[in-house]
């Protein structure tokens, strides 16, 4: 027994310190990184990508499955970016609500004709292809299809895309109108790297204000949750991803809202329709095929305020959205298994793919079994109180050290929130180890036990509240 207690000690206590090293090196790059963008875009002349023949052509494409609440706002976002050469794409997947109905009347839509096979991806059969009899709408197409899942749905708008960059997104996301400007520009960027990929920063609009698709008022959510969650976005967003974007090792670009390479996408296949993790298996995917060619590409990020979206308020939602997200995860780390720890795809399979499996698949199963082994060790008597104590307070401490770096490079960069936000997202930070952290990491486990019993996979259905429509 006490062998055992003392190989459980060491365990954790490498693990540890593993993330401690890591996560300090991944915030003080995406600090670095963050000041250098700041630097470098504050007297970037985006209007002149307006005229440029230079300026890449975008096809945006959107999913739609039972989004009626809000699907006539997010689209009149849509039709109002300041972009010069675009196209919308919406995909009605089936829904069950009235969302078609709403967007016939609000865009006053009108079927044309179509080719049941319109490019290379098999899909669901398509019932129908509607486009705007107004002019001020005629960069809007949606496609009425049989229900076949988000992959299924964005397959079928890429074979109508006509442009060389598609960017996908979620059609209850809000963007800003400037947001295809500053995603453009990195794929003009001179560079001796293709780029196949783009992202930028999510941003939580739950009690947020918006008037004909535009954001009027930012506010900080009313609920304990969903302000645990801008903690939660903030760290990953303005340090993870920012990171392992100048290392040239992400792996992931939110399915809210990325931009990427047709011809590269198309190569590598589109999207999965065999996992609910299609944003994070899509990128792997493309990084594989880029590496097994020999091609010299990157996938880039951006630290810009881009998107906007409404995240769950209630722990049942949360608890479904991370659910899937696990599974997700890990339909795409078995899809490419190949990669953990091969040296045959670089930095991508000997760090990042290895990172992946390690510290955000692996670490909340034995943070699991670490929290169940307690009550035995518990009632042994065993447990090294010095030592537990000791963890805790250092668990505790890097848990609110990088949530209030998080919150740093958010004021330096976006100064969205009033002195009195920033004081309760620290008091939310100071509580999340012991409220927010624990859901999270049951969640991460129901997904592991959905997965590991093959459960259907399912687009997920989230119940919204839609956007407050006010000035």
């Amino acid at each position: 027994m006490e062998t055992i207690i003392q190989w459980v000690y060491i365990v954790f206590t490498i693990i540890f310190i593993a993330l401690s090293i890591l996560y300090v090196a991944i915030a003080t790059i995406a600090t670095k990184m963050a000041k250098y963008y700041k630097a470098k875009n504050i007297y970037a002349a985006y209007e002149d990508i307006l005229s440029s023949e230079l300026a890449p052509s975008i096809s945006i494409i959107a999913p739609a499955y039972n989004e009626g609440l809000t699907i006539v706002e997010n689209v009149r976002s849509l039709l109002s970016l300041h972009y010069l050469k675009y196209e919308i794409i919406i995909i009605n997947d089936g829904s069950k609500d009235d969302s078609l109905e709403k967007l016939i009347k609000a865009y006053e839509l009108e079927r044309i004709p179509y080719t049941p096979l319109l490019g290379k991806f098999q899909t669901q059969p398509i019932k129908n292809v509607y486009q705007s009899k107004s002019k001020i709408f005629s960069k809007l197409t949606v496609i009425d299809k049989e229900n076949g899942g988000k992959s299924d749905a964005l397959n079928a708008g890429i074979n109508l895309a006509q442009y060389e960059i598609v960017c996908c997104i979620d059609v209850d996301c809000i963007l800003e109108q400037d947001s295809l400007l500053k995603m453009s520009k990195l794929f003009m960027e001179e560079t001796d790297r293709k780029v196949i990929a783009a992202g930028g920063v999510i941003r939580v609009a739950n009690s947020c204000k918006f008037q004909f698709g535009k954001i009027t008022e930012v506010n900080l959510p009313k609920g304990l949750l969903a302000k645990m969650q801008v903690l939660e976005y903030s760290r990953s967003f303005l340090l993870g991803r920012l990171a392992w974007s100048k290392l040239n090792g992400l792996l992931i670009i939110s399915g809210a809202f990325g931009l990427f390479d047709k011809e590269i996408l198309i190569k590598a296949g589109g999207y999965s329709t065999n996992t609910i993790g299609e944003d994070m298996e899509l990128v792997i995917r493309m990084r594989r095929y880029m590496e097994e060619t020999g091609s010299l590409y990157t996938v880039v990020y951006s630290p810009d305020l881009l998107c906007w979206t409404e995240t769950p308020e209630s722990i049942q939602l949360l608890g479904k959205q991370r659910k899937r997200w696990t599974r997700g995860m890990i339909q795409s780390l078995k899809a490419h298994k190949i990669m953990f720890l091969n040296p045959e795809y670089s930095f991508i399979g000997t760090i990042s793919f290895t990172f992946w499996v390690i510290f955000e698949w692996a670490a909340s199963i034995i943070e699991f079994f670490g929290i169940l082994l307690f009550p035995f060790l518990l009632l042994f008597g065993v447990i090294n109180w010095m030592y537990f104590l000791s963890l805790l307070a250092c668990v505790c401490v890097y848990s609110w050290m990088f949530s209030l770096w998080a919150l740093y490079i958010e004021e330096q960069i976006f100064h969205q929130y009033q002195l009195k936000d920033l004081v309760k997202l620290i008091g939310c930070a100071l509580i999340e180890p012991f409220v927010y952290h624990p859901l999270i990491t049951w969640f991460s486990i129901e997904g592991n036990y959905a997965q590991l019993m093959s459960q259907k996979n399912t687009w997920g259905d989230m119940q919204r509240k839609g956007f407050e429509n006010k000035k």
